[in-house]
């Protein structure tokens, strides 16, 4: 209750406000009753004092003092009783109450205290008692809505209708998912928010407000969280003021349902992508021959066989894990679903496949020009995206375009070679293209026991058990092949020293008995990496 509505009371009948009449909007929760010299440790904000002011008589440096001291604390009011031990409130404590905009009121003779805190402390109850079964009701009506299936859009509708301001749905990552039909116009200044990454200014607090140049607007946010994380936010179009309990716990019991309706959208949402994944996992490791079956069974998951696809494989760069190994895949799925949105959000039409640390993405394309104009530029803004929002990068290697759905096996294997390519080079927050491997498909078709022979002759000790284990010299040796055998840009690629390459390189050209200027020797060594990695297929 404010203090403007406490004076209403029948108890408080004759009492009269002398000074800070321009707080009389302050609230009150709690009522106190004190004569104690100390009195102030003892009080809380929100609080209305109610007092014979005997300790102060005769003291009206002791009484501006303590209103100071009151208004400091957050204190709702101050209720004197004169003409009892103060006969009258002095001129200098009125003016420092309105100077303050802390109300002074001069309590009636005829009134006890107790009777005045019993009466006061009552109305108090009986408001948050109505209050709270008001929320009961609320929260009663919001589930009634999702259990009769109503969904998320009739309980933003209801809840636009009873706070009086337009409301939204957007995710944790602040961008608009939910509105009612009636508010869609209120959803482009959020998404125009959301595009300019405003969502990083959001305070982890369960409620607060900000108010926007272009519309005049002010929003009021209340955070929704379910029992892993926080799930998103409702955002009222219209200023919530903190006093305002009713519409405050209305829009607290919508978050609730909110939440239990969230977190049920998301284990649907789990269990399709176990489905799913268990699917395109089987298709692309050949457990599924039928061509048949898997035309049949990729409808069920929107994948047309005689769609096009680029398939990308994507991994987060590594990086310190931080706190277990499931919070860290937690992470990542997180950081994965975030990209299919975005993509989808993009124009694209992803299917999104996780398997441990990678993800793998189906993207519908028409011809291969597009995998230029529109893939790479979606691909490096989620780059962009992922880096500022979970402080991660990520890389990706993409395949050529497959014809058909039955050719995306072959899509799948290319842009895992195209990722492992990009992680060999050193690089990271890349996107490798796949490049053809007309050598490679040759080399499939010699016997594995020559191409066993080649490698160790070409790569002489470096073959050798030790040097394959510790991967530091061959590494140094694809790199400064990768990048045309330029030193100092191996040397940036493996964040060493320059000096350190030219070192490793020596003794590389040791163990090989070979100079690494002669580009009969280079091809040789190309050839045996190609080969290394199809022996360890």
């Amino acid at each position: 209750m404010k203090v403007a509505d406490i004076l209403k009371i029948p108890a408080l009948k004759g009492c009269t406000v002398i000074g800070g009449h321009l707080g009389l909007e302050r609230e009150v929760l709690h009522v106190n009753m004190m004569d104690a010299p100390d009195i102030i440790s003892f009080l809380k904000p929100c609080e209305l004092l109610v007092t014979t002011a005997y300790h102060l008589k005769d003291n009206t440096e002791s009484i501006l003092e303590l209103i100071r001291a009151m208004d400091k604390q957050g204190c709702a009011a101050l209720g004197i009783k004169t003409k009892r031990f103060i006969k009258e409130i002095p001129e200098e404590v009125t003016a420092l109450a309105d100077e303050l905009a802390f109300p002074l009121i001069e309590l009636s003779i005829d009134t006890s205290l107790g009777e005045i805190v019993n009466h006061t402390l009552s109305h108090i109850l009986d408001k948050r008692t109505l209050e709270l079964q008001n929320a009961m009701d609320t929260h009663r009506i919001f589930t009634s809505h999702i259990m009769s299936g109503k969904g998320i859009h009739q309980l933003l509708k209801s809840l636009s209708s009873m706070v009086g301001f337009p409301v939204i749905l957007i995710d944790q990552y602040a961008k608009p998912i939910y509105t009612s039909k009636t508010n869609e116009k209120y959803m482009e200044p959020l998404e125009d928010l959301y595009k300019n990454d405003f969502h990083f200014f959001f305070p982890n607090t369960p409620y607060f407000q900000f108010s926007l140049i272009n519309n005049k607007e002010t929003y009021s946010v209340f955070s929704v969280y379910t029992h892993e994380r926080k799930a998103g936010y409702v955002v009222i179009v219209g200023e919530i003021n903190a006093n305002d309990h009713v519409s405050i716990l209305t829009i607290e019991q919508a978050a609730n349902v909110l939440s239990f309706e969230l977190m049920k959208e998301d284990a649907l949402k789990q269990y399709f992508r176990r489905v799913r994944n268990e699917f395109f996992f089987n298709f692309v490791d050949g457990q599924l021959t039928s061509q048949e079956e898997i035309v049949s069974r990729a409808k069920e998951f929107s994948l047309q066989s005689e769609q096009k696809y680029l398939c990308a494989a994507g991994a987060l760069d590594s990086t310190e894990l931080i706190g277990s190994y499931t919070q860290n895949q937690q992470i990542n799925e997180s950081i994965y679903e975030y990209i299919e949105d975005e993509l989808t959000s993009a124009g694209q039409t992803p299917h999104l496949f996780t398997r441990g640390d990678l993800c793998y993405l189906l993207i519908e394309l028409e011809e291969s020009s597009q995998i230029n104009d529109r893939v790479i530029p979606a691909l490096e803004l989620i780059q962009k995206k992922i880096k500022a929002q979970f402080n991660r990068t990520i890389s990706f290697g993409l395949s050529n375009l497959a014809t058909n759905l039955l050719h995306v096996k072959n899509a799948y294997k290319e842009a895992g070679d195209s990722l492992q390519t990009g992680q060999m080079s050193g690089k990271s927050a890349f996107i490798q293209l796949y490049r053809t491997k007309d050598i490679m498909e040759l080399l499939r078709i010699v016997p594995k026991k020559n191409l066993q022979d080649f490698y160790h002759n070409a790569l002489n000790l470096l073959s050798a058990e030790d040097y394959e284990e510790d991967q530091t010299l061959l590494q140094t040796l694809f790199v400064f092949l990768e990048t045309h055998c330029q030193i100092s840009e191996t040397a940036k690629r493996l964040y060493v020293h320059r000096n350190t390459v030219v070192y490793r390189l020596e003794k590389c050209e040791e163990l090989l008995g070979r100079s690494l200027n002669d580009p009969e020797t280079t091809l040789q060594i190309r050839l045996a990496f190609q080969i290394k990695t199809l022996l360890e297929a």
